[in-house]
């Protein structure tokens, strides 16, 4: 039987345009490297206005709880083969995130997640307006934790920005008048304004907008951990950034994958694509909510025979009630998969306590509304962090390891 491609060669085509476009791989992975520098993200930091922000992080640093100090405080020792990471959702920009990390400081007996989650849209302001890159030196440069960033292809952008992709890539991207010199693309589905069921509506060939939004994010502000929800994005993003090793996805869990039947598709993209070192661009998976603990170990034994290297598995441990059950509750699953010696990525996209905007919904609120809501943002986050710190103590004290933010090693 002969082999579908995924990818025809016209697709191809475009994306190795649009790529070149912005130099070689190697100029790329440079530049991007050099963005990433925490004296090149405080200096932008310092000209946008938000120096204050970075200055004030620096003592939240000083005051955070380390791994070491509780361990020994509660007698506790690893003894289990399995690491559960940490990850909490919801850094929504430079104003919720100062609130969060100063009430954590101000406790100080909290731990930070390894690695943080930001769902807002890749706006021309909020990429080049110095919030995002900000935040970045707070989390990473600042905190020592992993920070994913989202981009939907629905985003309206100056027109500018889109047809730069049309003509780098010789494919014609279909757009819409937003008025004051803004386009987006034509969204035909149900869903939020930012793509259908966040960002899957990727359309004809709007994985390029998808791409490109990627490109300039990373080259801005040396981002390089991006949300990935679709199946067309996961195919041409592994293929896109194959030969640029510093940019990575985390599989979204709107992607749907809720059986094996769907992982193993997933994992067939990974292999077609993988690199050279045996990476994939995805390192993360975060399965679907319905996926119960003995399929997540299936899983991980399916993950480990495919021989990509460096992917971990993901599932929510939290949810908010827009997004499925108001009971949802994934840890005890989460100490079957750990107990079989399966490594795992715990995700908290909730508190647990189904607050009235603990929601999906906060995560897509205009730029304005999220600066004058940030302390309600910031409260939300806070509380997300408080029940990942008490599930990650719990695993503590049953031996297992688990992974934080730098500054709390």
């Amino acid at each position: 039987m002969s082999k579908l491609k995924l990818l025809s060669n016209q697709e191809i085509k475009a994306m190795d345009k649009l790529k070149a476009s912005y130099g070689s791989a190697k100029k790329i992975s440079a530049d991007i490297k050099a963005k990433r520098q925490y004296s090149h993200r405080k200096g932008i930091a310092l000209k946008k206005g938000y120096g204050q922000f970075l200055d004030d992080a620096e003592n939240f640093a000083k005051r955070m709880l380390k791994l070491e100090d509780y361990k020994k405080k509660n007698g506790i020792s690893i003894n289990q083969k399995a690491v559960a990471t940490l990850q909490v959702s919801a850094w929504q920009g430079v104003k919720p995130t100062h609130y969060c990390l100063n009430k954590v400081a101000e406790t100080g007996n909290l731990f930070l997640p390894k690695e943080m989650i930001s769902v807002v849209p890749l706006t021309e302001d909020y990429v080049y307006g110095g919030d995002l890159i900000t935040t970045l030196a707070i989390c990473e440069n600042i905190m020592g934790a992993r920070f994913c960033v989202a981009t939907f292809v629905g985003t309206t952008l100056p027109a500018h920005r889109l047809e730069r992709i049309s003509q780098a890539s010789g494919i014609r991207i279909d757009t819409i008048d937003a008025g004051n010199s803004l386009r987006s693309i034509q969204l035909n589905n149900q869903g939020t304004p930012f793509g259908n069921f966040c960002g899957i509506e990727v359309s004809n060939d709007n994985h390029l907008v998808y791409l490109d939004s990627i490109m300039r994010t990373s080259l801005e502000t040396g981002a390089t951990f991006f949300l990935n929800p679709s199946w067309s994005t996961i195919a041409t993003g592994c293929y896109f950034f194959r030969d640029i090793p510093d940019i990575s996805f985390k599989v979204s869990c709107f992607l749907g994958v809720q059986n094996l039947i769907q992982f193993r598709m997933l994992l067939e993209i990974l292999k077609t694509y993988q690199r050279a070192d045996g990476t994939s661009a995805v390192c993360e998976i975060n399965l679907g909510n319905a996926l119960n603990a003995e399929k997540f170990i299936q899983a991980n034994k399916l993950l480990k025979d495919s021989k990509i290297k460096g992917v971990s598995l993901t599932a929510h441990i939290l949810i908010p009630p827009d997004m499925g059950r108001s009971d949802f509750n994934w840890f005890d699953s989460t100490v079957k998969v750990l107990s079989a010696g399966s490594d795992i990525t715990l995700k908290y996209e909730s508190d647990g306590l189904c607050g009235q905007d603990d929601t999906i919904g906060s995560y897509f609120l205009p730029s304005a509304e999220r600066d004058t809501r940030f302390e309600t943002l910031g409260e939300i986050l806070y509380r997300k962090v408080v029940a990942c710190d008490n599930d990650g103590k719990k695993l503590l004290k049953m031996g297992y390891d688990i992974r934080l933010a730098d500054v709390c090693r």
